[in-house]
């Protein structure tokens, strides 16, 4: 099982060959919205959508309205690309305009890259305070490759620590390196507060407008108008894909030339060739937050349409009599990689889906459609019992939030330890991925995250004073040493540190990193955990579990403070004697247990481990769950 092929990207705004035919639409505008994650970018998008009348009651509407997904609104950030239109009021008539809000996170990616090709312009967003990050350089640096007039908006100065004026002339140094023509270089500059709906020119708060017109008028004056050939066989570049029960699968994109009509005879052209004629059988344009089903959409909107069975993400739907190709859409390869199986624990099926790799495949299947930047492999591995699949993607996030969703339809699975994906050049030299990390943290953190830092074989390349927040650290450093660094971070630095990376290039093997993780506690009978077992452990590890939990033989129950693991039967009760004790009477006194997300369980995980994920629980387990069946395999492994 693969995922669907990917060759190059198109042109924003792709057009006819025939250039002397190219009319400006303008009543048109698609646009492209892209920032570093966190730096309310979903948020102007929801201010935009209100004070444009989407809502009949704006107030109603609520907040991070974009945000629809739960998995989105629980973590604060933009996991799927979203489209939306708003219609805006000029001297010439009103205009529409499509706006796409895109995540801001680097292990996403592949969601902008996907639906930049929609665009003809970006609204490029950056925090007051914090300034450009990792990922406003690469989300940046695609949209100016792919042509886009970018707009720029500094939001939060009303933050304590906002620099407006040098974050402006850090984000003019970072479009002298990244732009590709001259004319990308002159781009109007709006300053905001976004969580209040206000924009304006000049970056002093009493002197932005009461709502976000001066960014209206910018994006109608400076994002420019498709050029079209509405007279031309239509073509649709497929950016998007949705599903709906009755209508089945629906194709997302922008028509870059003439006209689709409801029940027209379209092809579908695939990696593999055109299809036979299809029949379009819905057709539809986007108003507000929906889709309106309509008769005809021409050149320079975007679009959604059903009747297309077969159709997949970087196709083209085209005209049947004339079905002609535009380039597919190229999305970076993944670079982590994790595998998951059936759950096969001791619990299987007692608060979830028991179900088959079979079952499991239909459903990866599913999620390879629309998930552009997963990529699926079978293996007969010895994961459990059964098929297991290797599941690759952008980062450890984005396996985290595929296994969250899958978890919370219902299935059980069982995920291995994320690892880095390795390449060989063409002398046979092992290469591993290279990532930018931005870290930064008070000024008395520094010396911690150096430690941190140091044996995850990363360098230093700078450091720099963030006003208000301490330092900035830029590293360059080797994926594999990443993974588990954002949570050993975070309770280091009790929650003050925030790290940021970006994909760099592969580059020759570097030296061994160590072992991060202690031992574990692993249980050795099954049953139920006792105050008495947990209070005769806890003062050498740190518990995952509090009395009364139900538990089986092999399954981790904390962690040790030692290297090596200690197996424990944190079952045990208290034998009853006929001897009364002068302290019989004393409260066991035992510690909160830790109970780890699955973020942080997924930094966890040894190689001999797995996760047991369910609906209702996470347990970390050995691979092999008796201590006759993990020394036979650790004898295997050695005489390999």
């Amino acid at each position: 099982m693969t995922a669907s092929p990917s060759i190059t990207a198109p042109a924003a705004g792709p057009v006819s060959p025939d250039a002397g035919r190219l009319k400006a639409r303008e009543d048109i505008r698609n646009i492209a919205v892209i920032a570093h994650v966190d730096h309310g970018k979903t948020t102007l998008v929801d201010g935009l959508l209100k004070q444009s009348k989407v809502f009949r009651d704006a107030d109603a509407a609520g907040e991070l309205i974009m945000d629809s997904n739960q998995l989105e609104r629980e973590r604060g950030i933009t996991v799927f690309a979203k489209n939306a239109a708003i219609v805006v009021p000029s001297p010439d008539g009103p205009v529409k305009v499509n706006l796409i809000d895109t995540p801001g996170h680097a292990d996403f990616s592949s969601e902008v890259e996907r639906t930049l090709s929609m665009a003809d312009g970006c609204l490029l967003l950056v925090d007051a305070a914090e300034g450009p990050l990792p990922q406003t350089r690469f989300v940046l640096g695609l949209a100016l490759q792919l042509g886009l007039r970018p707009l720029v908006v500094v939001n939060k100065i009303d933050r304590k620590d906002a620099r407006a004026g040098e974050v402006v002339e850090e984000i003019a140094d970072l479009f002298l390196e990244l732009a590709t023509d001259a004319e990308q270089l002159h781009y109007p500059v709006i300053y905001a507060v976004a969580r209040e709906g206000r924009a304006g020119w000049e970056p002093e708060i009493d002197k932005l407008a009461p709502d976000l017109s001066p960014l209206f008028k910018a994006i109608l004056e400076h994002v420019p108008a498709p050029r079209v050939d509405a007279d031309a066989p239509a073509q649709l570049l497929v950016s998007a894909l949705d599903y709906d029960a009755h209508l089945g699968r629906i194709a997302i994109g922008r028509i870059v030339r003439g006209t689709l009509v409801r029940g027209q005879s379209v092809r579908c052209i695939t990696a593999a060739g055109a299809s036979a004629p299809l029949k379009l059988v819905e057709l539809y344009h986007f108003q507000g937050l929906g889709r309106v089903l309509i008769d005809r959409v021409a050149a320079g909107d975007v679009a959604a349409l059903s009747g297309m069975p077969s159709v997949s993400i970087g196709d083209t739907i085209a005209d049947a009599d004339t079905p002609e190709a535009l380039p597919r859409l190229e999305i970076t390869e993944p670079t982590v990689q994790l595998t998951i199986s059936p759950n096969t624990g001791p619990f299987a099926g007692q608060d979830g889906k028991a179900i088959t790799s079979r079952q499991l495949k239909e459903r990866l299947d599913r999620e390879l459609e629309t998930n552009v930047g997963l990529r699926v492999r079978s293996t007969t591995g010895n994961v459990g019992q059964g098929e297991g699949f290797v599941v690759a993607g952008r980062g450890e996030l984005h396996l985290a939030i595929l296994l969250e969703t899958l978890r919370r339809e219902g299935l059980e699975l069982a995920a291995s330890r994320p690892e880095v994906i390795l390449k060989r050049d063409e002398s046979g030299k092992l290469l591993e991925p290279i990532e930018e990390v931005v870290i930064t943290v008070p000024q008395d953190h520094v010396g911690t995250v150096a430690e941190l830092v140091g044996p995850r074989q990363a360098i230093m390349e700078h450091m720099y004073p963030d006003e208000g927040r301490g330092a900035r650290l830029v590293y360059r450093a080797p994926t594999r040493g990443l993974i588990g660094l954002r949570g050993a971070l975070m309770t280091a630095t009790r929650g003050t540190a925030t790290v940021n990376s970006r994909f760099l290039e592969y580059a020759s093997m570097g030296g061994p990193i160590p072992r991060q993780r202690n031992g574990a506690v692993v249980a050795t009978d099954g049953g139920q955990t006792t105050s008495y077992a947990i209070a005769g452990v806890q003062e050498r590890a740190r518990m995952f579990v509090g009395p009364g939990t139900p538990v089986y033989e092999g399954m981790v129950v904390g962690l040790n403070s030692r290297e090596t693991d200690m197996p424990v039967n944190i079952v045990k009760e208290k034998k009853q004697t006929n001897i009364r004790s002068s302290t019989a009477d004393i409260a066991v006194r035992l510690e909160p247990p830790f109970i780890p997300s699955l973020d942080q369980f997924l930094e966890m995980i040894a190689e001999d481990e797995l996760l047991e994920l369910t609906p209702k629980n996470l347990r970390l387990r050995k691979r092999h769950l008796t201590s006759q069946e993990r020394e036979k395999a650790a004898k295997r492994q050695q005489s390999a």
